[in-house]
């Protein structure tokens, strides 16, 4: 009996301690894995950093990442992530659903919720760039105004960035205090403002970045650029405005022109006695025309796409 009891505690503590070493394994396993995929991004950092150097950009899925996290705000609010937790986080939740949903539902309700999450999440970064396209359309021209009340020199653009960044609103005001610090701490001010226009997706930010990048070797005085840019701002909202327009009657026309067709293929199933939704789906014509009303759709998302 006694021996029985030794043999029990024996087995109770030797896999209690193989638990606690196993635990110990694990996160020394988290640990290292944070730690490489942090070294990571601090290596692709320096690359980004060093590709600015030669005018060089990248054409990698993390790169490509890196910047919808940065074009869409959501590096703002989250200043630690990155590509890889990004992905990690998106594997994590789509496992826990795909296991979730085949335990209850089946293998294929498994793979379309996969599938609903990997579009909700495009839809979502989506959804934050545009925001910010559009927060940075509105308020460039008051950046450009605030500049404009400046003798902006090469030696104080970054400062005047800095001071000018307060009356802002996000992201530009990230982008100009992100610009005022990488001057200060590395001396290379066009090297910054190479890096600040890579932070904000508006194509006129970018061109007024570059350009003070450009000048800075160039001209002391940058008034005059700053004065050619709200020109250059000012035609481009015009014709940002008038593409709108141009849309919304496409718009229009297009709900016209399917309410008439619902019409006539009302008329239509009457005659050949078929609901018009048998026709659509279930004759040549029909489906031929869904096709063609599916295209013309998403040309009309891209081109809405790429207003701001």
């Amino acid at each position: 009996m006694k021996g029985v009891l030794f043999l029990t505690l024996f087995l109770g503590f030797w896999f209690l301690f193989s638990e606690i070493r196993l635990v110990d394994h694990m996160a020394e396993l988290m640990r290292k894995t944070r730690w490489d995929m942090d070294a990571a991004a601090r290596q692709r950092a320096l690359e980004s950093r060093r590709n600015l150097l030669v005018l060089q950009q990248e054409h990698t899925l993390l790169y490509g990442l890196e910047r919808e996290l940065d074009y869409s705000g959501l590096r703002l609010r989250f200043p630690g992530l990155t590509s890889e937790l990004w992905i990690l986080g998106s594997l994590a939740a789509a496992a826990c659903l795909f296991l979730f949903l085949s335990m209850s539902l089946g293998l294929w309700a498994a793979v379309i919720g996969n599938g609903a999450l990997l579009a909700g999440e495009f839809l979502i970064l989506r959804c934050l760039r545009t925001a910010n396209l559009r927060a940075v359309n509105e308020h460039l021209m008051k950046l450009l105004d605030f500049l404009g009340n400046y003798s902006i020199t090469a030696g104080d653009v970054a400062g005047i960035f800095h001071q000018v960044s307060r009356y802002m609103e996000e992201p530009i005001k990230s982008a100009l205090d992100s610009c005022y610090y990488e001057a200060q701490i590395t001396g290379d001010t066009a090297l910054a403002l190479r890096s600040m226009a890579e932070k904000i997706e508006h194509p006129k930010f970018k061109e007024l970045a570059r350009n003070m990048e450009v000048s800075l070797r160039y001209c002391a005085d940058f008034t005059a650029l700053v004065a050619g840019s709200r020109r250059s701002l000012r035609e481009y909202l015009r014709l940002s405005q008038e593409r709108k327009g141009m849309l919304r009657e496409a718009l229009v026309n297009m709900v016209l022109l399917l309410g008439l067709s619902m019409v006539v293929l009302a008329a239509v199933g009457r005659m050949v006695q078929l609901s018009g939704l048998q026709i659509l789906t279930g004759t040549v014509p029909g489906r031929i025309g869904l096709g063609v009303i599916g295209i013309i759709i998403l040309l009309y998302i891209g081109q809405l796409q790429k207003m701001t």
